[in-house]
């Protein structure tokens, strides 16, 4: 079985969580990766820590000016994109949807929804010109399994769920490839930035468990990545072990 090596990698969201992790991984496997991320201090850092073959480019992926620019201004070495690692993302907020705050939803929205696509529409087009390539979205299990407070995150989600199994159709005999990558409760800045700092309230949603890690995730996202060719792993959905279903909620009179 022949497996799939990418020669250049381009991760959205590196700076922390699982953007460094994948980073990481691809990297000690010999790709050149572009790192993106608005934290230039901690691209750089991440940068001076694999090597030269790593690409640091501040960028917010909810500018499509700036994911343009960027893509097209990617140097020759780094322009042919093999993988996509579409990870910038985040949550805000637990509350219902009553209360919630319409900034936070824009911003989710924003970010999780119109900045993987803003990224995949200026990348793909190379991909399938070359016909070879891979898009590998960061989605959640929240956009499968709603619960109490994700309104709009989970939304966000299934997007990004839809949106990779219309890719995989509309890139049919291309040979690009499209992966949906799910996590359950992961341990990584994730829970601080949704409680906005709140180390007390973030460190409480990991508290008596072992959530899985960013390098859980890492190593299931370069697996997908190194399949052979005529392999597509459309989706991968995983938990950790302590982390499940539960039943339905039924409001009871009296």
């Amino acid at each position: 079985m022949t497996t799939t090596q990418p020669g250049v990698v381009f991760v959205t969201g590196a700076s922390s969580g699982f953007g460094a992790a994948v980073t990481r991984r691809f990297a000690a496997a010999g790709a050149r990766v572009v790192i993106s991320a608005r934290r230039a201090d901690r691209l750089r850092d991440l940068a001076a820590e694999l090597g030269p073959r790593v690409l640091p480019l501040t960028l917010d992926v909810r500018d499509l000016a700036a994911v343009n620019a960027v893509v097209n201004g990617l140097p020759a070495e780094y322009a042919q994109v093999d993988v996509l690692v579409n990870n910038a993302g985040l949550a805000l907020g637990l509350g219902p949807a009553q209360t919630a705050g319409i900034d936070d939803w824009d911003r989710m929205i924003d970010t999780n929804c119109k900045g993987l696509v803003y990224c995949t529409r200026a990348i793909l087009p190379g991909m399938v010109a070359r016909r070879r390539g891979h898009v590998i979205n960061l989605g959640s299990v929240a956009g499968t399994y709603p619960y109490p407070g994700g309104n709009v995150y989970g939304g966000t989600k299934a997007f990004v769920h839809q949106f990779s199994l219309n890719l995989r159709s509309d890139l049919h005999g291309t040979g690009v490839r499209v992966t949906c990558v799910e996590p359950g409760m992961a341990d990584t800045e994730f829970s601080s930035v949704r409680f906005a700092g709140d180390k007390a309230a973030a460190d409480a949603v990991y508290a008596g468990m072992q959530p899985m890690t960013a390098d859980d995730i890492a190593d299931a996202i370069y697996w997908a990545a190194t399949r052979p060719a005529h392999v597509n792993v459309n989706t991968i959905e995983l938990m950790a072990t302590a982390q499940s279903f539960a039943p339905f909620q039924v409001a009871r009179d009296g």
